[in-house]
């Protein structure tokens, strides 16, 4: 496995990619969330692609146009589509063996994937989607709150605190009311992004960190019962622990062997 640093045009501009090689016949597309480089938070997708490779498949990383070492104007996750598609196409171009192609993204980058009806990627792997509209506050909604403070009459040191006097009570009752707030309500992004979904015909699959608030979020506005959900314990956003590490690419390598 080697990494190799390339550029591929999209419209007008170039656009900087990376590419850490491998023989397999499918590959691993990530997109990446918000205003990040293709190296992730923390170096992290980038340390995640060179696990992948060595696993065997292909992976594919780059800035998409505005962000990072690509040229042109940063026109935000909800306007990339094209960049995803000039990536794939870039991708595919650059690792002529692949049959088949897994897009990755996470938080906005999930959202990205799906209002572009997969952006003809052939199988999607959808982690923490990103649903809150810009003019919505992105605290934890209720459910989580309900969880929250259910896990904390479980135990014993969190009880002392009660009833010794040691917890602050008007932040305690501020959040008793957020928690007996209904669910939070639909969002047109959310309804988008299921639209754009809906249009695509390959195997999908979400990966929920159930600490994040992004991923709360979602959980509430998605169909609970989804099948395609799984969920990591304990995982923040990032999944920056080493068992949240080793569980995103284990779901991530069981993407690519099917």
């Amino acid at each position: 496995m080697k990494r190799l640093h390339l550029s591929f045009e999209c419209r007008e501009d170039r656009c900087a990619a990376t590419l850490d090689s491998a023989p397999g016949t499918t590959g691993l597309l990530m997109v990446s969330g918000g205003n990040e480089i293709r190296a992730g938070a923390f170096n992290g997708q980038s340390r995640l692609a060179a696990e992948i490779a060595a696993a065997g498949f292909p992976v594919f990383r780059f800035d998409r146009r505005g962000i990072g070492d690509s040229e042109g104007t940063n026109r935000g996750f909800r306007k990339s589509t094209k960049d995803i598609a000039a990536a794939l196409l870039a991708f595919r171009a650059i690792a002529p063996q692949l049959q088949r192609v897994v897009g990755f993204g996470n938080c906005d980058a999930a959202s990205a994937l799906m209002l572009g009806a997969g952006a003809e990627c052939d199988a999607l792997v959808l982690s923490n989607p990103w649903t809150i509209e810009d003019t919505e506050s992105d605290a934890p909604p209720p459910a989580a709150i309900r969880s929250r403070y259910a896990e904390k009459l479980k135990d014993p040191r969190e009880v002392a605190r009660l009833v010794s006097g040691r917890v602050d009570l008007k932040k305690l009752a501020g959040g008793m009311v957020r928690a007996m707030k209904p669910k939070s309500a639909p969002s047109s992004l959310a309804e988008d992004m299921r639209a754009g979904l809906d249009a695509f015909t390959g195997p999908v699959r979400f990966l929920l960190a159930e600490d994040d608030r992004t991923a709360q979020v979602f959980a509430e506005r998605w169909d609970a019962e989804d099948t395609r959900i799984a969920r990591c314990r304990g995982a923040n956003h990032t999944y920056s622990s080493a068992e949240a590490r080793g569980w995103l690419r284990d779901r991530l390598l069981e993407a690519l062997r099917r």
